[in-house]
């Protein structure tokens, strides 16, 4: 019996909490409190999405439009008239661009931004900057130095090419800006302007030796053109009673022979010898 009761007790206490929490969530007072402080965070809620999505553009966007290659007092309105902000952000002196010319951009064209997104602009500049030619010492392969010349925005060419044996082909000989020989000028620091042209002679490999050509029979004018192509030269010129004019006597023995199969070697000499009538043995 004594177990019973105490249930019932407790039940009895459990129940009238019941009634008076239903009472106080019931009350008139109570419904419009909750309703109102429901009403006030729901009217917050909305104002604060509302504001954000104001404020970020949240899901509006547009495309950039290309301004690469236009010039600044152009580009600039048209992208403010878009709601985009303006800033140069760098410039740089471009052979054949005029300045204010826009060589790049970020974002790129084409791609998504809210409105009010910066736009940095990097534009060309009139005046080129001045560069110090690389020195010459240690590096006198035209390959490689054109290419360092290249990563400072100066142009290269090769204006002429000269047989040398003693030299790697492409070897530099010579170097001349505005026609001005310059090759001892560059060890002492010479500048130029971004974009210059740099002229150069080199080197170009001849072979070792070549064949031993046949000057007999041909005045000593046209022998010597035929040594100085060979890349041979003259040696002792001798010469009889009879040769009055050096020039259009006629060779009658050189020194070594003529050998079809033979050959010297780059730079050496035959020895000429001359008369002043053509030999009776040379054809006419």
């Amino acid at each position: 019996m004594e177990k019973t009761s105490i249930w019932s007790r407790i039940w009895q206490g459990i129940r009238h909490v019941a009634i008076e929490v239903y009472c106080f969530c019931t009350a008139p007072f109570v419904v419009r409190n909750c309703l109102g402080m429901f009403s006030l965070l729901t009217a917050v809620f909305l104002l604060t999405f509302w504001w954000l999505k104001c404020y970020t553009n949240h899901g509006d966007s547009m495309e950039v439009p290309d301004y690469v290659g236009k010039n600044l007092r152009v580009a600039g309105p048209m992208a403010r008239s878009k709601r985009l902000n303006v800033v140069v952000s760098d410039s740089l002196y471009m052979p054949g661009k005029a300045p204010g010319d826009i060589i790049s951009q970020n974002p790129k064209a084409k791609s998504r931004v809210k409105q009010g997104r910066t736009l940095y602009l990097t534009i060309a500049k009139g005046n080129p900057d001045i560069v110090e030619l690389p020195d010459l010492s240690g590096g006198d392969d035209y390959d490689l130095y054109s290419r360092k010349l290249s990563r400072l925005g100066v142009k290269t060419r090769i204006s002429a090419r000269v047989a040398d044996p003693r030299l790697e082909s492409n070897t530099i000989v010579a170097v001349a800006y505005k026609g001005d020989t310059i090759t001892q000028k560059i060890r002492r620091g010479y500048k130029v302007e971004m974009g210059a042209v740099i002229d150069f002679v080199v080197s170009e490999k001849v072979a070792q030796d070549v064949a031993i050509p046949d000057c007999v029979c041909e005045t000593f004018g046209a022998a010597r053109f035929l040594l100085e192509a060979s890349n041979l030269s003259v040696g002792t010129v001798i010469k009889d009673e009879t040769v009055t004019d050096e020039e259009i006597a006629f060779v009658w023995r050189q020194t070594p022979p003529f050998d079809p199969s033979g050959t010297l070697r780059v730079g050496n000499a035959i020895d000429l010898y001359l008369t002043a009538q053509r030999p009776t043995f040379c054809p006419e």
